[in-house]
């Protein structure tokens, strides 16, 4: 019999701790509030409207990048050859020349775009081909696939080159002046002229 009263003091004394810590369980259920959770689904619409803005800017860059290229001139470059004046004796012009179209070579320079034309004795080359007969020169010339040279007589059958090497070697004064105005019109670029500095601006002063 002292054992029944026991018993429900037993529960009694588990309830009361039990049912303490289920109202306390039961505050903690509001954690997940849905509060924080639709401040997330507004993220995505953050990068929304960034998105339209950087084509914006691409626009404008795209914009910036056909100014640079209008601005790059070389057409009325080519109308005017850049003149490069080696000084050179009567004696060794000839040999200045062909260490110039060597430089040029070198520095990448098609042997097809180089046009040597001499204002005394002709190069032993041009002298060598003539040998086999006209036809036979200017179809090398033709070609275009290796460096031609001429002398100032024939000089104006020469076709435009990037590059004309003018050796004034000899010859009057009305053959240099012949040599550089059919040099300074073939010429695209570059215009390399060896000889006597005095002679040659004297020449180029003339309005040639």
């Amino acid at each position: 019999m002292p054992l029944i009263p026991e018993e429900p003091q037993i529960h009694e004394s588990a309830q009361g701790p039990r049912a303490t810590p289920a109202s306390g369980r039961t505050a903690p259920t509001p954690r997940p509030v849905p509060g924080p959770r639709p401040a997330a689904p507004s993220r995505p619409g953050r990068p929304g409207p960034p998105r339209p803005a950087p084509p914006v800017q691409r626009a404008s860059r795209d914009a910036v990048k056909p100014g640079p290229g209008p601005s790059t001139p070389p057409a009325p470059a080519a109308g005017t050859p850049q003149i490069q004046l080696i000084p050179a004796s009567v004696q060794g012009a000839l040999d200045a020349a062909e260490e110039a179209v060597d430089l040029l070579l070198d520095s990448g320079r098609a042997p097809g775009e180089v046009l040597v034309i001499t204002t005394g004795d002709p190069h032993p080359w041009a002298t060598h081909e003539l040998s086999f007969g006209e036809a036979s020169y200017w179809a090398q010339h033709d070609a275009g696939d290796d460096v031609f040279y001429t002398d100032t007589r024939i000089a104006d059958r020469a076709g435009a080159r990037p590059v004309v090497v003018v050796a004034v070697n000899g010859g009057p004064e009305s053959a240099a002046v012949s040599a550089l105005a059919v040099a300074q019109a073939r010429a695209g670029a570059l215009l390399i002229v060896c000889g006597d500095p005095q002679r040659i601006n004297s020449v180029l002063g003339a309005g040639v």
